[in-house]
């Protein structure tokens, strides 16, 4: 999985007034949970944005200057009018224990179901896995090339040895289902079909009578 770089200043006060200070300054407050007690810092609003207004999963490195820790995106606020970050909550992992993340799922191809007039439900665009960090996927690549009318890719489909999938096998990602104009398409193939049966019914019938005279 990708990481991003996140370079910060450790925060020395995490009152309302000095929040208040940095949030004027363009500065977006944080805290990292999961270490020996959680550390406090601040950085950049424009630093996030790669991490923030994304459909991808990243693991982040946060840069204060005297080492990295490895982190993801626990939790974060918005403001309700401005939609500015307000606050984030990371976790720290390490390398040697699995953590949960939510990894997104990604469409490939065009679903012949589809073209036929069935309608795609994307049930799942998230699936929840518990790996080790390096063994995070960036996303669950799925083809739907060959996604009939009817038919379905569910998540026993995609387990691998690197990761567990924590959604039980019969859980549905993506499917096609029937629709009315599908119906309806095979219908008028089929009376297509009689109809130009019965024309050239008709016109043998016809050749064999013009040939009797």
């Amino acid at each position: 999985m990708k990481s991003i770089t996140i370079k910060g200043s450790e925060r020395e006060s995490v009152g309302k007034k000095a929040t208040k200070a940095l949030r004027n300054a363009g500065m977006v407050p944080c805290v990292v949970y999961g270490g020996d007690k959680p550390l406090h810092f601040s950085a950049p609003e424009l630093a996030f944005r790669d991490l923030v207004y994304t459909a991808a999963a990243h693991t982040v490195k946060v840069d204060l200057g005297e080492g990295k820790l490895k982190a993801i995106m626990q939790d974060i606020q918005f403001h309700p009018v401005t939609d500015r970050i307000l606050h984030i909550d990371f976790y720290q992992i390490f390398d040697d224990i699995e953590i949960t993340m939510n990894i997104p799922v990604k469409l490939l191809g065009s679903s012949p179901g589809v073209r036929n007039g069935g309608r795609l439900l994307f049930r799942k665009r998230k699936l929840a896995i518990k790996a080790l960090p390096d063994k995070l996927p960036d996303f669950f690549d799925i083809d739907i090339s060959k996604l009939k009318i009817g038919e379905n890719v569910s998540v026993g489909s995609l387990l691998n040895d690197d990761f567990n999938i924590l959604h039980p096998e019969s859980t549905v990602v993506v499917q096609v289902k029937t629709a009315r104009a599908a119906v309806e398409v095979e219908e008028d193939e089929e009376e297509g079909e009689e109809g130009a049966e019965g024309e050239a019914a008709e016109g043998a019938e016809a050749t064999a009578e013009g040939g009797e005279n």
